[in-house]
């Protein structure tokens, strides 16, 4: 009776978490300003259930829009119609879900320490909050867990804090924010496997770390990061229930007091750009604002998306230049040929507003006004085959990279203090 009733409870789960049977992912390929327009419109249909992974903003980018079966004859009229093309990226949605998931379920154990934990597969919240107080159990001397605060479901905001001595200037590095971005909280677990196992070893991250704390949050959203592994994989927003609303959540990376409430952002409580109702609403957005106001000596702040495979820095609200923009965008040049030097994965760099689009509420965008020179936002792999949905072989290759890039900007901040 006791199995029975626990394969019912099994069952119930499977089926109660969101399919995506037939449902595709479609490049747009828009070739004028009319034709942005004639897809801004589409967007605006919320009853095709459409969800743009990329938005029409502008004809240099193209539009990736995750398409439920149920619209796709619609969708392809309206593209067919109006001469627009495109292309499938995705032909099955759950395909690649399913495939997925069995590689998941294939690595889902209890590692008894962190070098048994597997890096080259996905780990759910659960798994991911105990490699973190694994990690601190068997590295007392370097690290240490702080916990910021609550999200909205009450959960820990958990930080590592990687640190040699008292009152140190601070590095800060989060993944996560967007929680269907599942391969920058994987390479957030690398990362900071990464950190002790190089300290004493890498002379250049031990000089880094004997004179700078380093503060890693790896599920910076940790509600959406659950949801999307019991619920809807595709979840993108915080959990937070939005009153005279049927739709829950808010992007959290437009909820910071930079230009918030601008373009670039949404009103809309359906919408996966939806601002909230004030800035800083979200309480994992205010812990990591309470928490930069408090320390007071940050002097890097990066924060870990995907995908795109971009770097950017301020701003993304305004066509004003960043006072250090000449600095912001040599050093993104350094760091983007450190990335490329490992596997040749190219990423295109500059200031938020110029090389995607206009995002008012952001978080670097905020951090830089708060005077943390070296603010940047990270878009990991890839540039669209896969997209949200990165194969589990690409964890390990995309974090390797991406450190080489992180030692770029932390071993800039180490020699150009202000």
């Amino acid at each position: 009776m006791k199995k029975l009733l626990v394969l019912t409870a099994l069952c119930v789960a499977v089926f109660a978490k969101k399919t995506f049977e037939g449902n595709q992912v479609l490049r747009i390929t828009a070739k004028d300003e009319a034709q942005i327009s004639l897809l801004k419109e589409l967007s605006e249909q919320e009853h095709l259930e459409l969800d743009f992974w990329r938005e029409p903003i502008h004809e240099s980018l193209p539009v990736d829009v995750h398409v439920p079966f149920h619209s796709l004859q619609d969708v392809r009229a309206f593209l067919g119609n109006n001469q627009i093309q495109y292309d499938v990226m995705i032909m099955d949605v759950q395909d690649l879900l399913d495939d997925e998931e069995r590689e998941m379920v294939k690595y889902r154990s209890s590692p008894k320490s962190t070098d048994d934990f597997v890096y080259t597969a996905y780990h759910n919240l659960t798994e991911i909050y105990s490699f973190i107080n694994m990690l601190v159990a068997e590295n007392r001397k370097l690290v240490s867990k702080i916990v910021i605060g609550r999200s909205y479901k009450k959960r820990p905001l958990n930080v590592l804090k990687f640190s040699t001595g008292a009152n140190r200037p601070g590095i800060w590095i989060d993944t996560g924010i967007h929680s269907r971005e599942w391969v920058t909280q994987a390479s957030g677990t690398w990362f900071a496997k990464k950190i002790v196992k190089d300290y004493k070893r890498d002379p250049v991250l031990t000089d880094i770390l004997n004179n700078y704390d380093i503060f890693l949050e790896i599920v910076t959203n940790p509600d959406g990061f659950a949801y999307t592994h019991k619920k809807n994989r595709m979840w993108r927003k915080t959990r937070r229930s939005n009153p005279g609303s049927r739709c829950v959540g808010v992007d959290p990376n437009r909820n910071w007091d930079a230009g918030f409430g601008g373009e670039g952002s949404s009103d809309n409580p359906c919408s996966e750009t939806y601002r909230g109702p004030t800035a800083n609403s979200e309480s994992e957005v205010k812990a990591i604002v309470d928490f930069v106001k408090s320390h007071g000596k940050l002097k890097a702040f990066v924060s870990i998306h995907s995908y795109s495979q971009m770097l950017l820095y301020p701003y993304g609200y305004t066509h004003t230049p960043a006072k250090d923009n000449d600095e912001l965008n040599k050093l993104a040049e350094k760091t983007v040929s450190a990335l490329q030097s490992l596997y040749n994965t190219q990423y295109r760099f500059g200031s938020i507003i110029n090389t995607i689009y206009q995002a008012s509420g952001g978080t670097i965008d905020w951090t830089y006004n708060q005077g943390i020179k070296y603010s940047y936002t990270f878009e990991l792999r890839d540039t669209g085959r896969y997209g949200f949905l990165l194969p589990a072989n690409q964890i390990v290759p995309t974090a390797e990279e991406t450190w080489l890039a992180l030692m770029t900007i932390m071993k800039h901040t180490r020699k150009n203090p202000y």
